[in-house]
């Protein structure tokens, strides 16, 4: 299976490749600060934050895990 990443720091240390092998994962990265790599996620992601979480503070994650599913 393909694991599409960008590339935060959560995936390109040491422990993502380590856990990718250890369960038989292939890494795909996006290139550097180019949204267009991955357009369907990162409409979603906007469309999410612009409409339902603007200018929104949750006071825990329940409650904001409940908002948005």
């Amino acid at each position: 299976m393909l694991i599409h990443s960008d590339q935060g720091s959560q995936f390109t240390g040491y422990e993502w490749p380590e856990f990718l092998k250890e369960h038989n994962l292939i890494p795909s990265m996006s290139r550097k600060e180019n949204c267009h790599d991955n357009p369907v996620a990162e409409s979603f992601f906007q469309l999410l934050k612009r409409e339902q979480i603007k200018k929104k503070i949750y006071q825990t994650r329940e409650k904001a895990r409940s908002d948005i599913f």
